[in-house]
């Protein structure tokens, strides 16, 4: 038994900002599942592939342990509601939802910030979780701001000029065609 106070731990990793994700899969009856997961990243672009976790306790848990691929959507500052709507167990997740299929009959959501198709390669259990590592066989992205989540609450991200960052640093504002304008680190 650990001796770490869980409400506490929760709260100091809250403090790490995430953006907000929908995994989706095909149910084990055909029909499409979801949930909402702050629990996605990045592993490898060569191979291309990424990871998220899921509670060992969820209800979806048997549907994308079973299925051979999943979809995970960064989500847009729009959809908070719609993260909300898969946060919750139990409900019709995908009535009233504009979605197709996609590959191995996976539920792609039309409105995204970024849309990763993947084949899983790899499930293994973790603690209280179950961890799924896929490799993206598909991606689209878009230009709308981001959904994200810190300290427990929904937030909103905001891209930043480098000079707005210079001068909040108590930098020089980059001269004209110095790498740094581009948002490229000085050589």
């Amino acid at each position: 038994m650990n001796s770490l106070d869980q409400d506490a731990l929760r709260q100091a990793l809250g403090q790490f900002a995430t953006g907000v994700t929908i995994v989706t899969t095909p149910g084990l009856d055909g029909n499409p599942v979801g949930v909402t997961a702050n629990s996605f990243n990045s592993v490898s672009l060569n191979p291309p592939m990424v990871l998220w976790s899921l509670a060992a306790s969820a209800y979806s848990r048997s549907s994308f342990e079973a299925a051979d691929h999943f979809c995970i959507h960064v989500l847009t500052a729009a959809q908070e509601p719609l993260s909300r709507k898969f946060a919750m167990q139990g409900s019709d997740k995908f009535s009233e939802l504009r979605w197709v299929r996609g590959l191995g009959s996976v539920p792609l959501l039309e409105e995204y910030v970024a849309r990763f198709q993947c084949r899983k390669a790899h499930q293994f259990p973790v603690g209280d979780h179950v961890v799924f590592v896929g490799e993206v066989v598909d991606f689209s992205r878009s230009d709308s701001r981001p959904l994200v989540f810190h300290g427990g609450r929904y937030a909103i991200a905001e891209r930043r000029k480098m000079e707005r960052i210079a001068r909040e640093l108590g930098e020089e504002e980059p001269e004209p065609g110095d790498r740094r304008k581009k948002g490229n680190p000085p050589p």
